[in-house]
């Protein structure tokens, strides 16, 4: 069965940090570029960070840039986000899925799929 399963969410204070994890199972993982996605309360779902096959091209969304870093790791079938510094508008369910419409723009939601039931980011200011 194909899923993704996310962890490492928690509650920290601003300027803390946080390494989320993404564990694949039921395919290989090394067969796709991956994205990072986050859905605050009351907003749409929107792109974080990508990497691609063997981690050669990732992109960040603006609010992260400088601040987290995406990676993988294909022999633990893992993708990671690390957030440092973490600010009051981070707060989000962070989600990870897997791209299938190449060609498509990194950030965009429909280009994925398989999306797991993501972990939860707090951040107390």
């Amino acid at each position: 069965q194909v899923q993704f399963v996310e962890s490492g969410g928690d509650s920290v204070q601003s300027g803390g940090s946080l390494r989320l994890s993404c564990a694949a199972a039921g395919f290989t993982l090394d067969n796709y570029h991956i994205g990072w996605f986050r859905r605050a309360p009351g907003k749409e779902r929107e792109g974080v960070s990508y990497i691609s096959r063997q981690s050669v091209t990732r992109f960040y969304a603006d609010p992260g840039k400088g601040r987290f870093t995406i990676s993988r790791d294909n022999a633990k079938n893992t993708v990671y986000l690390q957030m440092n510094s973490l600010k009051p508008d981070d707060p989000a369910v962070y989600y990870c899925a897997r791209l299938i419409k190449y060609g498509s723009p990194w950030y965009l939601e429909s280009a994925y799929d398989f999306w797991g039931r993501g972990t939860q980011v707090t951040v107390s200011s």
